[in-house]
């Protein structure tokens, strides 16, 4: 099923590949301009926890259709560098770097509007989202550094920013629908068993609890693979 969404969407941006080939557009440009673009949906969650009444959630679902939007570019620099034959160690390098960086950029914005809204626990599976998203890609750079090939597991970067980015703008769009972040209540119990913004930070602990597991599959995986050829 992944790879069938994967080529469909290969299929749909072959036509923008060749018209920036022919406009000699790099993907170095492509992986910066996706960059940028995750740096202002950081700006916009941080902006908006700062300038909006509490409770709002509108700019997180803001944020989260820049995270996805920046997606975009993160599919296209890849195409564009195979199609056009552009592909460089360079460019790898520079968009493995990159990638590292909007993923920081794009938790600091998430943990910044959770602590604005006082949702501290929350934040704090941000921040525990953000170690596993980075030792994903360490085992892997580490493990193919001594040769090992090593892509397994779930939470992979393409899953990090489509579940990020998919439930942050179902939220937003879900508290502008509703009037805010509502809160369901069970008579004596002193806090809400499901919440708007829930509809965020449930996914945002999937991530943090797999992306973990995923890194420590991997390290497992590379242990396995050393063993079979010393």
């Amino acid at each position: 099923m992944k790879d069938f969404l994967q080529n469909l969407i290969y299929y749909m941006i072959q036509p923008l590949v060749r018209l920036l080939i022919r406009l000699k557009v790099t993907p170095n440009q492509i992986t910066t301009v996706g960059f940028m673009i995750n740096i202002i949906a950081a700006g916009v969650m941080i902006y908006g926890a700062d300038h909006r009444q509490h409770g709002d959630l509108t700019p997180l679902g803001w944020g989260g259709g820049l995270i996805l939007f920046a997606g975009f570019f993160d599919i296209l620099d890849g195409r564009l560098a195979r199609e056009g034959k552009m592909a460089t160690k360079f460019g790898a390098l520079y968009d493995s770097v990159l990638d590292r960086y909007s993923e920081l950029v794009m938790f600091l914005g998430v943990c910044y509007f959770l602590i604005a809204e006082h949702y501290f626990l929350g934040s704090l599976f941000g921040f525990i989202a953000l170690i596993g998203s980075m030792m994903v890609s360490y085992v892997r750079a580490r493990a193919e550094g001594i040769g090992i090939e090593c892509k397994t597991g779930w939470m992979q970067r393409p899953e990090r920013v489509v579940i990020i980015g998919v439930s942050a703008l179902v939220c937003g769009i879900v508290s502008a629908w509703s009037g805010g972040n509502q809160k369901l209540f069970i008579p004596r119990l002193p806090f809400a068993i499901v919440e708007t913004i829930s509809i965020f930070i449930y996914p945002l602990v999937v991530v943090a609890v797999l992306s973990n597991v995923t890194a420590i599959h991997r390290l497992i995986h590379s242990k396995n693979e050393l063993e079979k050829h010393p």
